[in-house]
């Protein structure tokens, strides 16, 4: 269903066209945002007849089928939900924010963050494929550590905004590779990464003796994301961002990522003992640790942290009680919680923006002046404590229930409910707290504003969550019950089939246990608060008492520090900056690479003869042997060592051309050529030779090392040489079928060419060739980088010669073009192509700046500061990576290919290939990048020779 993915592309659509608006554009960009979220919800409400109806729309578009890796979505009902709560709290979000940001902020720009951040969440919740998911789950950490982390150059807050950002980003960051571990398990398990599949193979699964890793795997990274204990320390950190961040991220739709994980594979790895143990455990110290650390906060915003970590925990351990009922409530939780706690957050920021601050020992009274946002605050809190009327005690009540009903496992049939009791018992304490210390307890103290009531558009957003509290709370099963219901079904079943267990969405259920268990919570918990005021008074307690004070923070940071000194050690150990060193360590390890499976399985060496060897080959391979040495020998004297080099490589192309592999030969010439100019112009800020030892070092000990170090490098060069030739002596005796034969017999049926190269590196592999384009440009713009301003010691050794032939420069220049298109134009069918013809005219442009100097030609060629350069290579990585995504158009993977022969009158079949679109993407990332490269190093040798 095409739906999907526009549902699904809509918020990158939309960051991109606020990339496009004016910084300033501050009501476009909230109107664009707004509309965004807008049409995401509205897009999802247009699905309620198919999921509602027991279909499951998906739409999917293959990419690798030999893998099982599609580019997917699917909506079922656990789906639906959660789209359309990352859609509708996403638009009031919008409207608040537009309220609540100041003037002065960069409201475009904030947007941009949040619509990554949506489009994010809403991947992971339509995600078909286990490794798509984990691509947006990764995601949404990169946009939550922008957003946190907004306020990152603010004077008073920037260091706590960078604290939380790395905090959270480092944590969830973490979970997201243990996920990816686990995914990855999965697929071996099941043997696809399709999500269909996967739930489908519950009993394959639990079946497997990877279950275990496979599970944990997966647990750290729902419980990374939904800040679970030992992880909840990242989450009340994140506090340092804008509330608009906080109601979203932190309230209804990042942290609800990790329990929409375990909703989501619950079919798959819910129902054994280990789902049982780990994740009810883990969900009640969660629960009853954030409740007991919200009560002791000043900080408005840290309480909520905290009660939003505790409703976590409460949803994650009905998950792990494992059954349906259990499960039917943690989604009614996800759907309440999200509610109330968004509301909380604005309710918050409308106090902190009005106030100046949001320390609960000041910011007393605010009912006096504030009584409308006091009551929708009031209401807010209600539900969060549970109390009658109020959404939050529905779900407080199936928690009780499900508490006592659960009766296979010996202690935790009392520790089940008694922690249920205290939980909420510390709710209520830190409810009460939230309402009596901010708007009543007296009067405020030393507040930096006046406060007042807010705007109604900022107000506005707040009013409806606090109505659709009380509208769940009052008829449930009008309101939420078949939302509920189809979201339930898809966490407890995966597709719709069996049907949900009986249950019942009701105010009132008798007089039972679970509401005996509702009113002790509610005395117990105000007399725990009153108690707390009177003997301990909350307000002089400067931090949580007891072993609490250390909490998870302090040991993040012991941590950090530990692994960044490990990490300093290691860089110092290996990384000191000496290039000689980085080199032996790089050829070691190949060597060592190479010479393990020799050691580990020796190989039978065919006998060497010498009857059908070709004299001229060997007296071609001889030179290049003799320039190799010489090389070696004459490495002081710079200029000839370079000349020798270029001789060596002259050889190797020589040695294709043998092979017959004229497209490499090609390659190698051009390649040797461009390489030499490079040093000749390096050289340039060298001395014509290298000093002698005795100049390095002076004494005799620092001799002897010296020359220990050369018979060092010198073994291990011989080593490395005598394992190539038995290497090369290996592959020239190994049978002769291999998979160029598929390559020869296909290349002209499959690829439209017969230049079989080619079509390999633009057809077959042509993925491979991306990733090895952008590998170049990015060196081309590390090279400018480093030597853009950078001002060598020693002037050039020559100066600018201005005696070159500038005629025959410019005469060059056009042959060069010719050559290189035919060049271009022929790389299909003969030697040729994209990269060979991209060389022929980069350097025939270098010429020009050696000719007629470096300001003449950036004039002409590179624009202001080699800009050129750069649209160059953008633009032929955009026209590839397009070439591959064109494919998509016509539902074929991803840098799939296609070709015809149209018949012109007069010329006859003309090979017309999709792929030499893909070419000439790389001709230009090739032009751009080595003229790149070439003009950095004659820029600085004109600028320093006049």
């Amino acid at each position: 269903m095409t739906m999907l993915p526009l549902i699904a592309a809509l918020p990158w659509l939309g960051a991109l066209l606020l990339a496009c608006l004016p910084a300033d554009a501050r009501r476009t960009s909230t109107w664009l945002a707004g509309a965004v979220a807008l049409a995401v919800a509205g897009l999802n409400f247009a699905l309620v007849p198919a999921v509602f109806g027991g279909e499951v729309p998906v739409w999917s578009v293959s990419w690798l089928p030999v893998l099982g890796l599609d580019l997917g979505f699917r909506m079922d009902g656990l789906a639906w939900l959660f789209v359309m709560l990352i859609g509708c709290i996403g638009a009031l979000v919008v409207l608040y924010a537009a309220w609540y940001l100041d003037a002065d902020e960069p409201v475009r720009r904030f947007f941009i963050y949040l619509l990554m951040f949506m489009g994010a969440m809403l991947g992971i919740a339509m995600a078909d494929n286990l490794l798509l998911l984990v691509l947006f789950w990764e995601l949404t950490s990169l946009s939550s550590y922008l957003l946190i982390g907004w306020w990152h150059a603010d004077p008073t807050d920037g260091r706590d905004a960078r604290l939380g950002a790395r905090m959270a980003l480092t944590i969830t960051g973490a979970g997201g590779l243990c996920l990816l571990a686990g995914v990855l398990l999965l697929g071996e398990i099941v043997g696809s990464f399709q999500l269909s599949a996967v739930l489908a193979a519950g009993d394959t699964i639990r079946a497997s003796p990877l279950y275990v890793t496979a599970l944990v795997l997966v647990l750290l990274g729902a419980f990374t994301k939904s800040a679970q204990f030992p992880f909840h320390f990242w989450l009340p950190h994140a506090m340092a961002a804008p509330t608009p961040v906080s109601a979203y991220l932190h309230s209804a739709t990042m942290v609800k990522a990790g329990v929409f994980l375990l909703a989501r594979f619950y079919p798959a790895l819910g129902g054994t003992e280990e789902w049982f143990w780990i994740v009810s455990l883990t969900g009640m110290a969660t629960m009853v640790f954030g409740a007991y650390a919200a009560i002791f906060q000043h900080d408005l915003k840290g309480l909520l942290a905290y009660s939003t970590i505790s409703h976590l925990g409460l949803i994650t351990l009905l998950f792990g009680i494992s059954e349906p009922l259990a499960v039917v409530a943690g989604m009614f939780h996800i759907i309440n919680h999200a509610t109330f706690k968004a509301g909380l957050f604005m309710a918050a920021g409308i106090i902190d923006h009005e106030c100046g601050t949001r320390d609960m020992r000041r910011i007393n009274g605010m009912w006096k002046v504030m009584p409308l946002t006091a009551t929708l605050g009031m209401i807010a809190a209600a539900a969060m404590a549970g109390v009658p009327l109020a959404n939050g005690f529905l779900t407080k009540e199936m928690l009780f229930a499900e508490s006592l009903a659960k009766q296979t496992h010996g202690a935790m049939e009392w520790l089940l409910p008694t922690g249920a009791l205290l939980a909420a018992t510390l709710g209520i304490a830190y409810s009460l707290r939230f309402v009596h210390d901010v708007f009543f307890n007296g009067d405020s103290v030393d507040l930096p504003r006046q406060p007042h009531e807010p705007p109604f558009m900022m107000l506005a957003p707040v009013m409806l969550l606090a109505a659709l509290c009380l509208a769940v709370g009052i008829v449930p099963s009008l309101t939420a019950g078949p939302v509920l219901a189809v979201a339930a079904q898809a966490a407890l079943y995966g597709t719709p089939g069996p049907a949900l267990p009986a249950y019942s969405l009701a105010l009132w259920h008798g007089f039972n246990l679970p509401l005996l268990m509702s009113g002790v919570a509610v005395v117990a918990g105000i007399g725990l608060y009153v108690g707390l005021q009177r003997f301990i008074n909350l307000h002089r307690l400067v931090t949580l008492p007891g072993w609490f004070a250390a909490g998870g923070r302090e040991l993040f940071h012991v941590l950090l520090g530990a692994g960044v000194a490990a990490a300093r050690g290691i860089t110092g150990l290996l990384q000191n900056g000496s290039l000689q060193r980085y080199l032996l360590l790089l050829v070691l390890m190949a060597l060592a690479a190479g010479a393990w499976p020799l050691w580990s399985a020796p190989l039978a060496w065919p006998a060497l003869h010498l009857r059908d060897l070709n004299v001229a080959v060997a007296l071609v391979g001889t030179v290049g042997i003799v320039a190799a040495l010489a090389t070696t020998v004459m490495y002081r004297k710079r200029l000839i060592a370079v000349v020798m080099m270029g001789a060596t490589g002259l050889v190797v192309c020589l040695t294709f051309a043998w092979f017959s592999a004229p497209d490499l030969a090609l390659t190698q010439l051009l390649v040797e050529v461009v390489m030499t100019a490079l040093m000749m112009l390096a050289l340039r800020w060298l001395p014509d030779e290298s000093a002698p030892e005795r100049h390095v070092s002076a004494t005799g000990q620092g001799l002897a090392r010296l020359r220990w170090i050369a018979w060092r490098d010198g073994v291990i060069a011989l080593a490395c040489g005598l394992g190539m030739a038995a290497l090369t002596w290996q592959l020239l005796n190994r049978p002769a079928s291999s998979i160029s034969d598929y390559f020869l017999q296909t290349a002209r049926s499959l690829g439209g060419g017969s230049n079989v190269v080619n079509v390999i590196l633009v057809d077959y592999r042509a993925f491979d060739t991306l990733g090895e384009i952008t590998v170049l440009a990015i060196a081309a713009l590390t090279i400018r980088a480093v030597l853009t301003g950078w001002q060598p010691r020693l002037p050039p050794t020559q100066g600018y010669n201005p005696l070159m032939p500038q005629l025959v420069a410019r005469l060059v220049l056009p042959l060069a073009l010719l050559v290189s298109v035919h060049l271009f134009l022929r790389g299909h069918n003969l030697p040729g192509g994209g990269f060979i013809a991209g060389l022929v005219l980069a350097l025939a442009l270098v010429l020009q700046p050696v000719a007629h100097g470096n300001d003449w030609a950036e004039a002409r060629l590179g624009g202001q500061r080699g800009r050129s350069f750069n649209r160059w290579m953008a633009r032929g990585l955009l026209l590839a990576v397009g070439t591959g995504v064109a494919s998509f158009w016509f539902g074929a993977p991803f840098m799939t290919s296609t070709y015809d022969y149209p018949w012109l009158p007069g010329v006859g079949g003309v090979p017309l290939a999709s792929a030499s679109a893909f070419d000439l993407g790389v001709f230009m990332v090739v032009v751009g990048s080595t003229l790149a490269m070439l003009m950095a190093m004659a820029r600085l040798s004109s600028s320093g020779s006049r």
